[in-house]
């Protein structure tokens, strides 16, 4: 913010210094506002609104105590207790200024002034108004993405004897520090299962970092994880700090870590190991302080065996090895769940009194899920989009149960059959996606933005 847009109160009884003020400050700063009686406060309900509140110490004829400016200082903080006040005070009473700046004053101007002094006094208080704001805006944006992240997330929906196992589990370790790893299907919930052990942990009031691993390019693996400083490379024209940094005392979610080649995985156990980083192009280390928690829906031990992953890195992830059951296990938490989506979805698409029939929460109950619950809450919300009436329909949810029928229906529209083929190679191979994308001629990353492109 400049100067130009800056906001200052002055109050004084003087009017000369009023005056002087407002002729001095206004080259300076956007609005410079006076009032001569401190009483008028109670009448400024947007008294947040000023950057700078420039405060007499003493208003009544003959009244030189300064217990006036005091008085009034304590009720400014009351309304806004990060407001900055200067307080103005008469030569010799600099005593009385620093008992001032003891209930909270930021600083006093000695009068009669000089003018270079008051600005550069002013200008210094105004610097540190707008850093205060910005952190008050930086701490704002962190609890509305917090809640917004907690209103997408929500929490674990189910009480199915498989789910209950899994809350035991989590229970036990959420308080220790040891690295975790989960393993399940795509769709079973691996992200919002770590981000209720990061919520139950001693650093929940950290932060917790999503790094979704099968979508990070080889070439950005080092730059995205560990950072880089200015001119390690072509486009690196500033530092900038990587994803095990930013996540420093709280959580680091590495999600689709079976995705990473050897070389990769060599990287990132050095770093687990040393518990430091390095940033390209830096020359020394930086310790971290992270929490680990990784995920993938591949066999490691199998691909550990065919030399695929290292041994030595699977040993360092998984301290502790949470399975996520899949939602066909699990069927009795369908009704739950599906309830769940349903209210989500009425309420997005401002469709508040539609139902769910009987025999369609039964289709649901049928189906064996092979995309788990990503899948049942893609086939509620195009069943809430969809529905002509006030009643889910058993013929409005589309489940894929043609088998192997044919791979695409009459549509011709090239995403349409590229979305169609995708699908059908994941549910072949059980949503495997290396097995997927090695059937569809793809690379796992390729594999992987599609999917998130098909919302699949």
């Amino acid at each position: 913010m400049s100067e130009k847009e800056g906001k200052i109160l002055v109050i004084d009884d003087d009017k000369d210094v009023q005056i002087t003020a407002k002729m001095i400050l206004k080259k300076h700063y956007g609005v410079v506002d006076t009032i001569e009686d401190p009483e008028k406060l109670k009448q400024y309900s947007n008294l947040n609104n000023y950057n700078l509140v420039l405060l007499d110490m003493n208003f009544s004829p003959g009244i030189t105590s300064g217990k006036e400016g005091l008085y009034w200082l304590k009720e400014i903080l009351k309304f806004n207790p990060n407001a900055i006040v200067l307080m103005i005070t008469a030569y010799g009473d600099i005593d009385l200024a620093v008992k001032a700046m003891k209930l909270g004053a930021t600083n006093f101007i000695v009068k009669p002034w000089d003018n270079k002094k008051l600005l550069a006094t002013i200008a210094s208080a105004y610097k540190l108004s707008c850093s205060q704001r910005k952190l008050e805006q930086s701490e704002n944006a962190k609890n509305t993405l917090a809640r917004d992240i907690d209103q997408t997330y929500g929490s674990i929906i189910g009480n199915s004897e498989p789910i209950r196992n899994l809350f035991k589990t989590m229970n036990k370790i959420a308080a220790t520090d040891v690295n975790v790893l989960l393993l399940g299907e795509n769709g079973t919930g691996k992200e919002l299962i770590a981000r209720e052990i990061h919520k139950k942990s001693n650093r929940a009031e950290g932060v917790f970092m999503n790094v979704d691993l099968g979508a990070i390019s080889e070439n950005l693996f080092e730059s995205e994880l560990f950072g880089h400083v200015k001119g390690a490379f072509t486009d690196a024209k500033e530092d900038r700090m990587g994803r095990f940094e930013m996540a420093e005392g709280g959580t680091l979610f590495l999600d689709e870590i079976g995705n990473l080649s050897f070389p990769l995985q060599s990287k990132l156990l050095t770093s687990i190991q040393n518990r430091s980083i390095n940033r390209v192009g830096a020359g020394n280390s930086v310790a971290v302080n992270v929490r680990l928690i990784c995920a993938t829906n591949m066999p490691l031990k199998q691909m550990v065996e065919k030399n695929e992953f290292r041994q030595d890195l699977l040993y360092r992830i998984n301290t502790v090895e949470i399975e996520i059951p899949p939602l066909r296990s699990r069927a009795d938490d369908i009704p739950e769940l599906a309830d769940h989506f349903l209210k989500l979805y009425k309420n997005r698409y401002r469709k508040s009194k539609l139902s769910l029939q009987k025999s369609a929460l039964k289709k649901l109950q049928d189906y064996k899920w092979p995309g788990n619950v990503r899948e049942l809450q893609h086939v509620i919300e195009r069943a809430v989009i969809m529905a002509e009436d006030q009643v889910i329909k058993p013929k409005d949810l589309i489940l894929d149960n043609s088998g192997n029928n044919d791979l695409i229906s009459n549509s011709l529209n090239l995403e349409e059959v590229e979305k169609s083929v995708i699908l059908k190679a994941l549910k072949k191979h059980n949503f495997n996606l290396s097995a997927a994308a090695k059937e569809l001629g793809l690379g796992r990353t390729t594999l992987y933005r599609k999917m998130n492109k098909y919302e699949l």
